[in-house]
């Protein structure tokens, strides 16, 4: 058995009860899940991948990775991750914390001048302008761990406020760099004071030009050198351009019809981001990966910051800092994460806080820490039960719950405590 380096005694107990009784995954099991998703049209194409107590326990590819060349689903599929880049760029700022660069409570201003004396929207003015008032304390780094920095989120604002951040943000591109992007996060007022609301995903931006300032180097370079390489992540990376070896292992995405059908995104509009080596390298989404580069991140992470081919990318409490939910209590406003299950959140990760709640919540292990992203990818570490698991799959609207939750209770069944699926309807 191994033994996770940052567990409390009673992780310690469970992971030892654990090395006696039965493997949880059930290989059979999650091929029929997955199998019955794709035979009856709801994915085109899906691959899994789930490592428990060290070992491969589970492997399946069903499906297409692109329908119209009928090219199989394989396991070195490259797929756009979207939002899973996150916890990626939470991994390379906590190195930086290691290194002693910056403390969590640090205002992000000591680092980022232009993030001085931010101010809050509190409504608007004739002239359309929003009327604003200082904010009650500074943005600091744990806010922007924790989405707690009160920036605007990507969408789900009133008419008003959607209108003007829309427009403030106009013209920040693909061609913009990150610096510039940043500075227009930092000019916009906040949408409540710091502290007080957990609103999705500018944070992670302003995380990676905080590496850039914070070890001189570019985004992509950092990730590069100082995640990629070590972990052997070869085929992680935000281009892939139109005549690079691999091109022809880039999967399709697709969109859900309103009658089931999945239609083919022109690949134009689908890869226009990775097409092109863009000056932008985004904190928040953009990498591609294939499962097994993405299950060396997620081992990583199970192995208490120690990757698969040994190499040490994080300390073992430092991941720990990272997995563990950070919300305050009484912060009531948590947009909609709560969708998620029974979740807070920790640094760019979801963290699994109890079981589930109720027979249509979603299935998980109390202490799981996670995300997905969205062309509807997903990743778990799960030290309760030593598993790590990656699903990849690409097709938009994103959050499919049913997805989510079916891949989920293929490998929960047999765990009560986790299954959302074995507790009697209310």
């Amino acid at each position: 058995m191994s033994v996770r380096p940052w567990v409390t005694a009673v992780g310690l107990v469970l992971l030892a009860t654990a090395a006696i009784a039965e493997p949880l995954v059930k290989p059979a099991r999650v091929d029929e899940a997955l199998r019955g998703l794709v035979q009856r049209g709801e994915l085109v194409g899906v691959a899994a991948l789930v490592y428990e107590r060290g070992r491969e326990a589970y492997f399946g590819a069903f499906g297409q990775s692109d329908r119209e060349a009928g090219r199989a689903m394989s396991r070195d599929a490259l797929m756009q991750i979207y939002s899973m880049t996150k916890p990626v760029t939470g991994v390379a700022l906590m190195q930086l914390y290691e290194q002693g660069r910056f403390q969590l409570d640090d205002p992000v201003a000591k680092y980022l001048p232009e993030f001085a004396n931010p101010r809050v929207w509190v409504g608007e003015g004739v002239d359309g302008q929003p009327l604003t008032e200082a904010a009650a304390r500074a943005i600091t780094i744990r806010d922007l761990g924790r989405n707690t920095a009160g920036f605007a989120p990507s969408f789900g604002l009133p008419p008003a406020m959607a209108r003007f951040y829309e427009q403030h943000y106009a013209g920040t591109g693909f061609q913009s760099t990150l610096a510039e992007l940043v500075a227009r996060i930092a000019s916009a007022p906040l949408v409540d004071h710091p502290g007080r609301r957990w609103t999705y995903d500018r944070a992670m931006n302003v995380q990676a030009r905080l590496v850039e300032t914070l070890s001189g180097q570019r985004f992509e370079d950092y990730l590069r050198e100082h995640l990629f390489k070590p972990m052997g992540m070869a085929s992680t990376r935000f281009h892939v351009a139109p005549d690079a070896a691999d091109r022809p292992r880039f999967a399709a995405t697709y969109s859900r019809q309103p009658d089931g059908s999945l239609r083919r995104i022109p690949d134009a509009e689908a890869h226009a981001y990775n097409d092109t080596d863009w000056a932008l390298k985004t904190g928040t989404f953009g990498l591609v990966s294939t499962l097994d580069d993405y299950m060396r991140f997620a081992r990583m992470l199970l192995d208490g910051g120690v990757a698969p081919n040994g190499a040490r990318v994080l300390k073992a409490q430092t991941v720990q800092l990272m997995a563990t939910d950070v919300l305050p209590a009484e912060l009531s406003d948590r947009s909609w994460l709560p969708s998620k299950g029974n979740v807070g959140f920790g640094i760019n990760v979801g963290v699994r806080v109890g079981p589930p709640r109720h027979a249509g919540d979603v299935s998980g292990a109390q202490g799981e820490f996670f995300w997905d992203g969205a062309a509807n990818t997903l990743f778990w570490v799960d030290p309760r039960h030593d598993i790590a698991a990656v699903l990849f799959t690409q097709f938009f609207p994103p959050g499919d719950a049913r997805l989510n939750q079916i891949f989920r209770e293929s490998v929960y069944a047999d765990d009560p405590q986790a299954s959302a699926g074995s507790k009697p309807r209310p």
